[in-house]
């Protein structure tokens, strides 16, 4: 889940680099608090750094961008969080076809007409 997490937030920054603490917050759902701690994180990694692009006293126009180290370390956790997909997409795979032979050998409750017919409930 960590990857997940770490990966988000590096495609944000990397495709909005004068994207806001709010604005992150809000694309990632999650707290301001949240994004504000991932952000500090991440910059202490040394994945990100802070650069403040109008430079006034004010503290507003921060932009976010992502190091060489920061690139190179999001390309991985792409590679891992990609394998996790595959892998959560190939264990649906087979169970969708674990419950197709079910239904087609008569073990299951209901027939597969009455499965399309009907609405699917949550």
């Amino acid at each position: 889940m960590e990857d997940e997490i770490h990966y988000r937030f590096l495609k944000v920054l990397e495709e909005n680099p004068d994207i806001t603490q709010r604005e992150i917050a809000a694309t990632l759902g999650v707290s301001l608090g949240k994004a504000n701690y991932c952000l500090r994180a991440l910059m202490e990694r040394g994945w990100v750094k802070m650069d403040n692009f109008r430079r006034n006293p004010k503290k507003l126009g921060y932009v976010y961008l992502l190091t060489p180290k920061g690139v190179e370390e999001k390309a991985r956790i792409t590679m891992r969080f990609l394998r996790h997909k595959l892998h959560e997409f190939d264990a649906l795979k087979a169970e969708i076809e674990r419950l197709k032979l079910e239904v087609a050998d008569g073990s299951a409750d209901e027939s597969v007409a009455s499965l399309n017919a009907a609405p699917a409930k949550d």
